[in-house]
Order: structure tokens, then C-alpha cells, then sequence
């Protein structure tokens, strides 16, 4: 690295001079992005709206409606949430001042093209680099996971070529949505 000092003002040759970072530490790197990293982020009650995510109960929800209240002459304005588990459709409620923190979870969607479904109902995946993963059941436990879990099976008997959306939040991940491929 070349530079020159200002404090130097007589003398401007440039001169070489080596950071401490090059010489003294090491660069550590990761595999992956998240290596480590928080499954949610804080974020400000008032500032989550309809269609957001906030974690109630310690699961990952999906908003569908915010409503808030002003209270007294000294209370605080409170954000009443109204959610559903965004794996289970549970319907859930939350009641928070509207200046305090909550938790609001990281959450992906994946691509996966569907290759096969075995007798245990697990299904075999293929992501767009080509690698597989077989570790992931067909979805269950609610009408619509159950609907989604017969369409995918209804379309890989058939002989379709069908993308998986897989939904990965706070450690979860599960079967969200299906898509035909048209070639």
C-alpha cells in the first residue's frame, strides 16, 4: 500500500507502509453467510406491519393484521399483533408496547426441483447446482400442508416436473409450495 501523510507536508514522497491486519492477524473466513449468526433480528414493535414476520410464542408468524392503541395521558401506544405460524397456520395474538424491541425471524425460500417421494414420505430434492438432499418429509399437520402434500404427491405420480419451495426459518424447514415446471 502506497500513501502519503499530510502532517508530512515537506516531505511528500510516498512511502510504503504495511497495516497491522496484514501482518499481525489472520483473516478468518466461513463457509457460509449465516456461520454463527442469530436466527432473528430485533426490530421495533411499531415499525412491524401487515404481510412483516415477528416471532410470538417462539415460533416464526407471518402478520396479517396490525392495529394500535393510544392509552392514557402517560401510558405508551401498544401494537395489538395478529399472526399465523407461518408452518403450522396457527392463528396467534400479541400485545406490545409499540417503542419495545421484538424478535423478527430470518427467513429463506429455496428452489428445489422434485425428483422423487419415497414410501416414507420423504422426499428427494435437487437444488439448481445439481446437489441433492433427502432429509425432508412431505408437509403435515394442518388442511393446508395436507393439500399441499397430496398436490405434490398428485403431480410426481403423474409424471410432472415439479419445483418444491422449501420455507427455512429458526432452524425449520419445510415443504411450502409447489410449482410445475413447463419445459
Amino acid at each position: 500500500k502506497v500513501s502519503t501523510s499530510c502532517s508530512e507536508s515537506d516531505n511528500l514522497t510516498p512511502r510504503l507502509h504495511e497495516t497491522m491486519s496484514d501482518s499481525e492477524h489472520e483473516v478468518e473466513t466461513f463457509e457460509t453467510a449465516d456461520a454463527g449468526a442469530s436466527h432473528t433480528v430485533p426490530m421495533q414493535a411499531g415499525s412491524v406491519r401487515k404481510g412483516g414476520f415477528m416471532v410470538i410464542k417462539g415460533r416464526p408468524t407471518k402478520v396479517i393484521e396490525v392495529t394500535t392503541s393510544k392509552t392514557g395521558k402517560h401510558g405508551h401506544a401498544k401494537c395489538h399483533f395478529t399472526a399465523l405460524d407461518i408452518f403450522t397456520n396457527k392463528k396467534v395474538e400479541e400485545l406490545v408496547p409499540a417503542s419495545h424491541n421484538l424478535e423478527v425471524p430470518i427467513v429463506n425460500r429455496v428452489e428445489y426441483t422434485l425428483l422423487d417421494i419415497d414410501e416414507d414420505d420423504h422426499m428427494s430434492l435437487m437444488d439448481e447446482k445439481g446437489d441433492t438432499r433427502e432429509d425432508l418429509k412431505l408437509p403435515g399437520g394442518h388442511p393446508d400442508a395436507d393439500k399441499l402434500a397430496d398436490d405434490l404427491r398428485a403431480a410426481f405420480d403423474e409424471g410432472k416436473e415439479v419445483s418444491v419451495t422449501i420455507l427455512c426459518s429458526m432452524g425449520i424447514e419445510q415443504a411450502h409450495a409447489l410449482k410445475e415446471i413447463n419445459n
